[in-house]
């Protein structure tokens, strides 16, 4: 009995330990240190730590895998604004107000370019005001901007550098999520819960439609039509029909929730939802639209990203300056490693 028991738990052991030769890498955005950690997908180590500019957030992968892309800001940090009864952000400014702020370093904005293979900034793209989330297009050539502080979307010619189209969308745009097939991309605004659909052809609004506060991101299966927009002070998960940009289902999750980051697991059978103030992780079946799990991570888990192989979820916890790291077979966090001030977006790429 005594050797059993000895054995289960080296096999336990060896379950949570790192995956060696993973062959994937975790960018991690640190919006207050102005950098991006970048970890090992082998052993969970550090690899780099890589200076990019003012307030570093959103973060994606281009379609190659060659390059990293990091939206850059010179506006400064503002505590989050108060919350309405109805779950909707209340702002100081009075109407007409430009949202500009005056100590905004608009030298600072814009979207970094990393080179993977030497994991060094390469250069910075135009990308309009105060660029927050973005997303690139399918075939990687144009990359759709959320300029938080002007109500508009802006979209960039990777090869020319250049800015092609500024888009006017609501109060507060943050996430950006191009559809599967790559004609249309979603953008979330957080004060009125405006989702704005943007064809891709003529960079016009095509749909508008609502959610309940604060829409944080958008994420979309690669068939049937679904998406899923979390609603932050809501603490609702909103289930989409993509293909008429309406919402089918609302679902209310646990009690002290505010969702923020919604991410697939590789085969696009659960649904990841990192859970702000919660510290929790929500896993949910993309087809019954169940809550599966609950998973205790960090403080304040933000972006959250899976690895290539499905078997580990990282987030990343702003306040505790740390991302965790969740087996993703036992749903259990099984440790967090050292990033910059205030880890943000989470991007993860292959080698």
């Amino acid at each position: 009995m005594r050797n059993t028991a000895t054995l289960l738990s080296a096999l336990t052991a060896l379950m949570a330990m790192p995956v060696l030769g993973a062959n994937y890498e975790v960018y991690v955005t640190n919006e207050r240190s102005g950098d991006v950690t970048v970890i090992n997908g082998g052993d969970f180590s550090v690899a780099a730590t890589i200076p990019v500019g003012k307030r570093p957030r959103g973060i994606h992968v281009s379609p190659d895998g060659k390059t990293v892309y990091v939206a850059l800001s010179g506006t400064p940090i503002e505590a989050p604004p108060q919350i309405d009864a109805h779950g909707n952000p209340i702002f100081e400014r009075k109407k007409g107000d430009d949202d500009d702020d005056a100590n905004a370093d608009k030298a600072a904005d814009g979207i970094g370019v990393l080179d993977v293979a030497t994991n060094k900034l390469a250069g910075k793209l135009k990308a309009g005001s105060d660029p927050e989330e973005f997303a690139l297009s399918k075939d990687g050539r144009h990359i759709y901007i959320s300029n938080e502080d002007t109500k508009t979307a802006s979209v960039v010619g990777i090869a020319a550098a250049k800015l092609e189209h500024i888009i006017p969308v609501g109060q507060e745009p943050e996430g950006v999520t191009t559809t599967p097939d790559g004609k249309r991309f979603y953008v979330t605004c957080e004060a009125g819960g405006d989702i704005y659909v943007v064809d891709t052809a003529s960079y016009s609004a095509v749909a508008h439609f609502k959610v309940n506060g604060r829409p944080r991101s958008v994420a979309f299966l690669s068939s049937g039509g679904i998406g899923f927009i979390p609603s932050e002070s809501a603490g609702e998960l909103n289930v989409i029909d993509s293909v008429n940009s309406k919402v089918l289902k609302t679902i209310a999750l646990p009690t002290g929730s505010r969702p923020m980051s919604a991410k697939l697991s590789p085969d696009e059978k659960r649904l990841y939802v990192s859970n702000g103030r919660a510290g929790t992780i929500s896993v949910f079946d993309t087809h019954s639209y169940e809550l599966l799990e609950t998973i205790k991570v960090g403080t304040r888990p933000w972006g959250i990203g899976v690895s290539p192989d499905g078997k580990f979820l990282f987030a990343a916890n702003g306040p505790s300056n740390d991302v965790s790291i969740v087996d993703l077979k036992t749903n259990k966090e099984v440790t967090r490693i050292k990033a910059g001030s205030s880890p943000w977006g989470i991007a993860i790429t292959s080698r």
